[in-house]
């Protein structure tokens, strides 16, 4: 049983356990959400909608076509490759309901990551937007996987309108590369030849594997994180206790511009939202903001999830700032540190605090959140969920006393099985039943957390830890900065120095302007000694900024040669 004595901060009208094991898999979570909501909005792409009993036999025509089709047995995997549209849900629950694992997969793999992933998943089929297949024809005879199954954006769409999408997208924006794939088939047959059979369904357990999603974790090779239906239910039921004082079924409308395909968006927008009958709005390309915030006008939305760059990015948008926001009930950051400066903002802007929560791949993802009572705390990463614990260890894995630096260690049912065929770096790792996050963090007397920065990032100043983090969040908030990248450097003086990588929004913004900003706030060793200024700053698939990027380009810029990452 949980210790949540300590959490003098922890919200009163939050369960301190919840049921995890309230369900036997997601799939018995989806019966009871497609029975209760029946015909109320699910999922909305580009203007279409699909209710929970639509969604119910297109998943189900689905998971036929992999059993009886394909002829697939329970838990082989399923690699699912596209961004967010109607065809991603109905694939993953059809995947799901055919006792099937899915291998997430991101659209903007290089060819060489997506072999990688499809060779080590093991996985068997792979369902990809044609926009990608291009770079799948590249490595087809070098995976494994037998079957391909190819969808268009615009295929449940439906009609007239999908027709003219597919078009618009393929011929006159020329988003589909020409490819080459003899015996795929395509995702519209797929539902065809499923409607054919009846459905059966698959016995499930919460021990049964039900994604794998690949990360690069905390040490090495981008690696298979085993999810079960027991961390994912487990999740599901920890966030939903969490918002539950202020969502209410069939009443909410969740704005999911991160991909489902990440783990953020799929447990958080995808699964905990379906659990209460919410109308989850899809957003196909985020990066293009002027459509983004045209589908934010049409939706008088209450729920919206992102990281700091996203948030950050629709902020410097005139138009977003003119918006709605009466119906807004919860926004919450993740996947990145959510800067000060971007939350104050926020506030400022819709009137909503922007509540930063925290997670890994490796706990389904949520591990902590800020209160959504108004007791949050900018700056910090909440207290953990519930039935979570928590801790601040040095290397041993030893307790650390209050209010000292240490690797933040996680315990609880939402922790990962463990990598997928990868029991060596499973047991790097776990420290007992906890697992060892790589996140530099410290805990305060009421129990909230803080990030201070990642493990690997932390860049040494004459003996001195600096934290990029820290300089970022002082760097954001000088007038005239949009976003910044904090690195170290080797300096034959100090170990390492500090630099910073900025996109500026006005001119008058300067190398020493940023610097005298920062000697404002930091001390003199964590000060930048270098300020550059670039036009965009390399970002992950969700809008992370990526710093090992940044410093490998600047490693080239001066030179010096540097394995190049994957990730």
């Amino acid at each position: 049983m949980t210790d949540f004595s300590w959490h003098k901060q922890y919200p009163a009208s939050v369960d301190k356990e919840v049921d995890y094991k309230a369900y036997s898999s997601i799939v018995d979570l989806f019966d009871e959400s497609v029975k209760k909501f029946g015909s109320a909005v699910a999922f909305e792409c580009m203007g279409k909608t699909i209710s929970f009993s639509e969604l119910d036999k297109l998943s189900e025509r689905f998971a036929n076509y992999l059993t009886h089709v394909l002829k697939l047995e329970k838990g082989s995997r399923v690699a699912i490759q596209m961004p967010n549209i109607l065809q991603y849900p109905v694939a993953m629950f059809g995947a799901l309901r055919a006792g099937m694992v899915v291998v997430n997969t991101n659209p903007l793999y290089t060819p060489a990551e997506m072999k990688h992933q499809f060779n080590d998943s093991g996985a068997e089929v792979i369902v990809i937007v044609e926009n990608f297949a291009s770079n799948l024809e590249k490595i087809r005879p070098e995976i494994q996987a037998k079957h391909i199954i190819t969808t268009e954006l615009g295929d449940l769409l439906g009609g007239l309108k999908g027709f003219i999408v597919n078009v618009v997208v393929k011929h006159v924006k020329k988003m589909v590369p020409a490819f080459s794939l003899p015996g795929s088939v395509s995702f519209k047959s797929t539902l065809s030849k499923g409607a054919g059979f009846t459905f059966k369904p698959t016995k499930m357990s919460l021990s049964d594997p039900a994604f794998l999603q690949y990360t690069g974790g905390t040490t090495g090779v981008s690696k298979g994180a085993e999810l079960t239906h027991g961390n994912i239910v487990a999740n599901m039921q920890q966030i939903s206790a969490w918002m539950k004082p202020k969502l209410k079924e069939r009443e909410e409308i969740v704005i999911t511009a991160l991909p489902l395909y990440h783990i953020f968006a799929l447990t958080v927008n995808c699964l905990a939202m379906f659990k209460i009958g919410a109308h989850n709005v899809l957003i196909t390309n985020p990066r293009d903001m002027k459509g983004f915030i045209g589908e934010l006008a049409k939706k008088k939305f209450t729920v919206m999830t992102g990281v700091n760059t996203l948030f950050n990015g629709l902020l410097n948008q005139e138009a977003f700032k003119s918006l709605d926001f009466s119906g807004l009930k919860i926004a919450v950051g993740g996947g990145m540190a959510v800067q000060k400066a971007t939350a104050e903002k926020w506030k400022a802007v819709t009137g909503v605090p922007l509540a930063e929560g925290y997670g890994l791949t490796e706990t389904s993802p949520v591990a902590s959140c800020n209160p959504i009572d108004g007791t949050e705390r900018i700056g910090t990463i909440g207290v953990p969920l519930p039935n979570t614990e928590m801790m601040i260890a040095d290397d041993a894995g030893t307790p650390l006393p209050l209010g000292e630096r240490g690797e933040i260690l996680i315990k609880g049912p939402q922790v990962m099985k463990g990598y997928w065929n990868r029991p060596e770096e499973t047991e790097i790792v776990m420290h007992g039943e906890w697992f060892k996050s790589g996140d530099i963090g410290v805990m305060d007397a009421d129990g909230f957390f803080k990030i201070v920065d990642r493990k690997k990032e932390m860049i040494l100043v004459s003996g001195f830890n600096v934290y990029p983090n820290e300089v970022e969040d002082v760097i954001a908030s000088c007038p005239g900065v949009i976003e910044v990248g904090v690195i170290g450097m080797p300096d034959p003086k100090s170990t390492e120095k500090v630099v910073a990588y900025v996109v500026k929004k006005e001119s008058s913004v300067t190398s020493e302007k940023v610097i005298d900003h920062c000697k404002n706030s930091l001390t003199s060793y964590k000060v930048p000694k270098e300020v550059y200024f670039i036009d965009e700053l390399p970002k992950s698939n969700v809008g992370k900024i990526l710093r090992r990027k940044i410093k490998e380009a600047h490693m080239e810029k001066l030179g010096i040669k540097t394995e190049k990452s994957t990730i």
